[in-house]
């Protein structure tokens, strides 16, 4: 499954589940205002040790809570299983530019070239101070670390430019660290790639 489709689904989940919550909460609450004020109901009723009722709002709110769990679980998990033939890309940050280097050693400095349609796996490390890689189209970011190695992965579409940028303060220049991703055909790809030289 896209990544991008799992967190999309994850979020409105949580966002729908959350906005009926907040609705009927509020809901019952106003009618509670209105149906049992004082000058209705003088002599409060004492509910303490009513089991069903602690029941009820343990069970409702723990299946709430879980099955929130779950969404945002099997999204997680897609983001982290690869899928296999992914096009694999080093991912170097360094204050205050991305440095990208291919399976034949080719290098571009703050330009992401990759084919359209295509799992694209990015190996993503820092050579210097914590930067963090963040793609929204996509719905990638991870922190690059110095040393500690880690990896994203999304899936491709049409071809297009998207931004890349850094969301971790990394400096006095950290604002100018960007980059794009162009999304190309396959065979532009495959001519990119065996152009001579580094971009």
């Amino acid at each position: 499954m896209d990544p991008v489709v799992g967190i999309d689904r994850a979020f409105w989940y949580i966002f729908i589940v959350s906005a009926v919550l907040l609705t009927g909460i509020t809901l019952v609450m106003i009618y509670f205002v209105i149906r049992y004020r004082r000058s209705r109901n003088p002599q409060p009723a004492d509910i303490r040790g009513n089991w069903k009722l602690e029941l009820l709002w343990t069970i409702i709110p723990t299946i709430i809570a879980l099955s929130m769990f779950v969404v945002g679980w099997k999204s997680f998990t897609g983001l982290r299983a690869v899928p296999a033939g992914s096009v694999q890309i080093q991912v170097l940050a360094q204050m205050f530019t991305w440095i990208f280097v291919y399976g034949n050693d080719k290098e571009s400095e703050n330009l992401l070239v990759v084919p359209e349609h295509t799992p694209i796996k990015l190996n993503i490390e820092s050579l210097d101070v914590i930067h963090s890689f963040y793609l929204p189209a996509f719905r990638v970011k991870a922190d690059a670390v110095k040393n500690m190695p880690t990896y994203v992965w999304f899936r491709t579409q049409e071809p297009g430019e998207f931004d890349i940028m850094c969301t971790e303060y990394c400096g006095l220049d950290h604002s100018k660290m960007l980059a794009k991703l162009k999304v190309v055909s396959r065979k532009d790809y495959d001519a990119w790639l065996a152009q001579e030289g580094n971009e």
